[in-house]
């Protein structure tokens, strides 16, 4: 299906802020809430808009070093990659997990309390998930957009 530019629009609005109502939608887009209802309902039947989340202040919840983490693992099979995937995000720790192209396999965006609760993390939870080949992090100083 193609999007016109109203559907764009409310794409746009929702993924700045997703607790708009349909009044407040309509109002920016000079329409009434009744279409604009109708609207996001068709947008979330086609799959366009996949689900609503809260974006937390990870250093107010004591959680407020942020890491990307490259992950390289041994066994490239498709249960090796299935599995390695399935047991990471089962983690309070990883925030968001990318399977990727290129050098590393996976890449998981991590919260920890410290330098020293991530190291845990690592050792004593990721490092043991299945037989890995390489592991960079790169440690966020300060988040620009979300």
């Amino acid at each position: 299906m193609n999007l016109d530019e109203t559907d764009l629009q409310i794409l746009n609005l929702l993924r700045v802020n997703a607790r708009l109502n349909n009044k407040e939608i309509g109002e920016r887009l000079n329409k009434t809430a009744t279409p604009i209802f109708k609207r996001i309902k068709r947008l979330e039947e086609q799959g366009y808009i996949t689900g609503y989340v809260a974006v937390l202040d990870y250093e107010k919840l004591d959680r407020g070093l942020v890491a990307f983490t490259h992950v390289q693992i041994k066994d490239h099979s498709r249960i090796g990659l299935q599995d390695f995937l399935e047991r990471a995000i089962a983690f309070d720790e990883v925030l968001e997990c990318f399977q990727t192209s290129g050098e590393f396999d996976f890449i998981l965006r991590i919260a920890a309390r410290d330098i020293k609760s991530y190291q845990e993390f690592m050792i004593n939870k990721l490092i043991d998930l299945v037989p890995l080949t390489s592991v960079k992090s790169t440690f966020v100083m300060r988040e620009a957009k979300k």
